[in-house]
């Protein structure tokens, strides 16, 4: 079998993985976003966090999948990065999206859907992705995503929204302020992972009635949003990817079973599934 290397990449880090005979090695950088990186920063992340750990690998292909990469000036930008420390490898740039169909559905169609620090979804038909509900980033949608449900926590922080308990919570638990928040969302890099690190909180303060409203308003927005724009989500399973989606995987089932739909696999990351995809067409 030859040598390959897979990598995941989400707004917040990327997991890597080398495949060599039947060996397996595992590597995790920080997230590789071309909407917040140029190549040249790309390319000296890959040189301080990756490269030393990889050692004198050389592998024969790298299949790259990547928040943004379904752009192809974002595409060409990873491709050129990659190629800087892999020049004789074939390398394959491709959507997290399409990361998250492989790991979910394998060869078979379904709806594949992402909620990590953002989300997505689409219908995959067993090789390719037909249809995509359009992804319009954490500004502007995102629903259901980690940026989305920490934009609530923050809302009903800076709002005096939650009662005297929550806000003590919340206070003893990230210990800022307005003046520092509102900084951090609009003058600092990478606000979405910032805003997606207050997702913590509703995992953590899990039955508390305003907590449970977050939860199950978010991802509600996200089927209302999205799942309910493919006429395949009710005959098909809705796969489901992503530390939110793993997180709150009782929630989706009780929204899945309330809209009468049929509830997939539901993983924290695409790249067990990836592993499993792209051996099974190396020993072909």
């Amino acid at each position: 079998m030859k040598s390959i290397l897979l990598a995941d990449s989400g707004s917040s880090k990327t997991e890597w993985c080398l495949l060599q005979s039947d060996k397996k090695k595992k590597v995790i950088t920080q997230g590789l976003s071309p909407y917040f990186l140029n190549q040249q920063q790309i390319t000296e992340i890959l040189s301080i966090e990756l490269m030393p750990k990889l050692k004198d690998a050389a592998p024969e292909a790298v299949y790259f999948y990547g928040t943004g990469c379904s752009n192809t000036q974002n595409n060409l930008l990873v491709k050129n990065a990659i190629k800087h420390h892999f020049p004789k490898a074939k390398i394959y740039v491709d959507s997290d999206l399409m990361a998250a169909a492989k790991a979910l559905c394998g060869d078979q169609k379904g709806i594949a859907c992402i909620l990590g620090t953002g989300s997505n979804s689409c219908f995959y038909n067993g090789k390719k992705i037909v249809k995509n509900s359009p992804g319009l980033g954490y500004v502007l949608g995102d629903e259901g995503s980690g940026a989305y449900m920490g934009k609530k926590v923050v809302q009903y922080f800076l709002y005096n929204t939650f009662d005297e308990d929550l806000m003590d919570r919340f206070n003893a638990k990230f210990n800022t302020n307005a003046v520092q928040i509102l900084e951090a969302v609009y003058k600092k890099p990478l606000p979405n992972r910032y805003l997606a690190g207050f997702a913590i909180f509703l995992a953590e303060n899990r039955g508390h009635f305003m907590i449970e409203n977050i939860i199950e308003d978010g991802l509600n927005d996200f089927f209302f949003n999205h799942v309910y724009k493919y006429r395949e989500s009710w005959s098909m399973p809705l796969h489901f990817i992503g530390g939110i989606a793993y997180g709150f995987k009782d929630v989706l089932r009780d929204l899945c079973n309330s809209y009468e739909l049929t509830l997939g696999k539901v993983l924290k990351t695409p790249m067990d599934g990836l592993i499993k995809y792209h051996q099974q067409r190396l020993s072909k």
